[in-house]
């Protein structure tokens, strides 16, 4: 059983490859978590977890993240990714994701309507959001890819 995390940031990242999954790990380059190991997690920050945004993470971790991607081989498609965190006053956070064929502005839009109705949805105050988004039109192969990485 992994502890429960202390720490997180927020990233986002694009970027073109030679094939699907050299464009998925040049994204993850991009956004700062190319040598870790992201173990896929749902949509909960927990409670008094601090934002870091220069927060190390040393090479080969097990690190619980929360992301979104898309990946595309359609020259001149344009897509997008983007996550957001959304903070009550005294209790855990939402995490939500989002990727698809649209603009940044689209994407960033779509998360802060997610965090808005999650929040509504469990009767909380939202007080707080941070969201980034990313988009890119692809040349050859392209991933946009945007996450939160937990960490302890």
């Amino acid at each position: 059983m992994l502890p429960t995390p202390k720490k997180y940031f927020i990233t986002a990242g694009c970027s073109e490859g030679k094939s699907r999954l050299t464009a998925f790990d040049n994204a993850l380059l991009r956004a700062r978590i190319g040598n870790i190991n992201l173990i896929r997690v749902s949509s909960i920050l927990p409670p008094g977890a601090e934002f870091d945004p220069e927060l190390k993470i040393p090479f080969g971790s097990l690190v619980p993240t929360a992301y979104g991607y898309i990946i595309s081989d359609v020259p001149g498609e344009k897509i997008a990714a983007a996550v957001g965190i959304g903070l009550s006053s005294d209790t855990f956070g939402v995490i939500m994701e989002f990727s698809g064929r649209c603009s940044r502005d689209e994407a960033y839009k779509a998360i802060e309507d997610m965090l808005k109705e999650a929040f509504e949805t469990r009767g909380m105050d939202l007080v707080d959001m941070k969201i980034e988004a990313v988009d890119h039109v692809v040349k050859e192969v392209g991933c946009c890819l945007a996450a939160v990485p937990l960490w302890y």
